[in-house]
């Protein structure tokens, strides 16, 4: 392994003011990625989790992604209009709404996969196998902080 030296952090080293700084330059590269696919990263983040459970309530997806259900369906709209996604009454439910993939969404699983790998390899490249996993720990703990 090459020995590095830890770069400072701006901003007196706020946590905050740095994660953002650094999630934003993640982001640019990640839309860098998605462009040739034509989607967006909340699209794409969409899409991944239908993957995983298709026919999700909007508000279950909304959840998954991280997303207000308020502010949420602009985005299923734009999937819908790009055709990866279609919106079907819930048998069970009247009043609610499921969001499935379409077979152009399910043709391009792979690219998507394919692009969350790239992603994932990128950054694994630029720390020790101990200080990724340590990184992923890190990640999946603040996941569970929740505001009081």
């Amino acid at each position: 392994m090459v020995e590095r030296t830890t770069p400072s952090l701006r901003f007196n080293g706020s946590v905050w003011c740095n994660m953002d700084i650094a999630l934003r330059n993640l982001d640019q590269y990640f839309r860098r990625l998605l462009r040739p696919h034509g989607l967006t990263v909340i699209e794409w983040y969409i899409l991944r989790a239908l993957y995983d459970q298709d026919g999700q309530h909007a508000s279950e997806l909304a959840r998954a992604v991280g997303r207000a259900a308020t502010s949420f369906t602009p985005n299923l709209d734009k999937l819908a209009e790009k055709g990866f996604i279609e919106r079907r009454a819930d048998p069970g439910d009247r009043r609610a709404v499921r969001i499935y993939l379409t077979d152009i969404a399910k043709d391009k699983k792979q690219e998507v996969l394919q692009s969350a790998e790239d992603v994932d390899a990128q950054l694994a490249r630029v720390f020790s196998q101990v200080e990724y996993d340590t990184f992923l720990n890190i990640i999946a703990t603040m996941q569970t902080i929740v505001p009081e």
